[in-house]
């Protein structure tokens, strides 16, 4: 059940959270809150593990950025290597973030190898505890302290609501425990020959199990699939 009690403050969103039944409706949320602070864009980026090698386009669980620019920034850049995502995996502290900022460290500027100005980062978890952050871009003048306290508690509850009724209902998408077993080796790179040994099955069940899966997730191959399965945090 989606509807909170009186007792959980939504202030700016009551009503548009408490109708909000897709992700039609939670793209207008954050967009609409993005442009009420100042910020261009908004994007929800699911965390995984810090260690992983990851990209910027198969993090994305919701977003209104400029089209195709997370995968040509995936051309250009590692994300795994930004200090932005590297900081959002040692601090649960909301952080904002600049072009012109000093280098931090190992790592390059994620602010401005996108082309904005300014990143406010928000990080919220889930019910099942997975990491999510959401990011406000924009080349708008640095943000106020009320109004950087108010973006994130917006954003957190935007982000609860959204959680609820989107991302843990697509979980699993449908695969059952085998199937869910069978992807998460194909993620680690093993060919169906090495499944089938490691689950004590054929090689022509792995196949088969593997063509469900690509059904179930509705792409056309492991690559696509195993991407998915990590924005719809079926694995980590």
């Amino acid at each position: 059940m989606a509807t909170l009690s009186n007792n959980h403050r939504r202030y700016h969103f009551d009503n548009d959270l408490e109708k909000a039944l897709n992700r039609v409706d939670f793209f207008r949320i954050f967009h609409t809150m993005s442009l009420r602070f100042g910020f261009d864009h908004f994007a929800i980026l699911q965390l995984g593990n810090e260690g992983s090698a990851c990209m910027l386009s198969n993090r994305l669980a919701l977003h209104d950025l400029p089209a195709g620019l997370a995968e040509e920034y995936d051309k250009r850049h590692r994300f795994g290597d930004s200090v932005a995502y590297k900081s959002l995996h040692k601090s649960a502290i909301p952080s904002i973030w600049k072009a012109d900022d000093p280098p931090h460290g190992q790592g390059g500027n994620l602010v401005e190898q996108l082309g904005f100005e300014m990143l406010i980062c928000v990080p919220v978890t889930g019910l099942n505890g997975a990491r999510y952050a959401v990011l406000f871009l924009g080349d708008c003048e640095d943000i106020d302290q009320q109004a950087h306290f108010e973006l994130c508690y917006d954003a957190v509850c935007a982000f609860d609501y959204f959680y609820r009724l989107v991302l843990s209902n697509k979980a699993g998408l449908g695969l059952t425990p085998r199937e869910t077993e069978i992807l998460r080796w194909i993620s680690h790179g093993k060919t169906a020959s090495e499944i089938a040994l490691i689950v004590s099955v054929s090689e022509h069940t792995v196949n088969s199990h593997t063509a469900t899966i690509l059904k179930k997730l509705d792409v056309v191959n492991r690559t696509q699939m195993v991407a998915k399965a990590i924005r719809e945090q079926i694995i980590q």
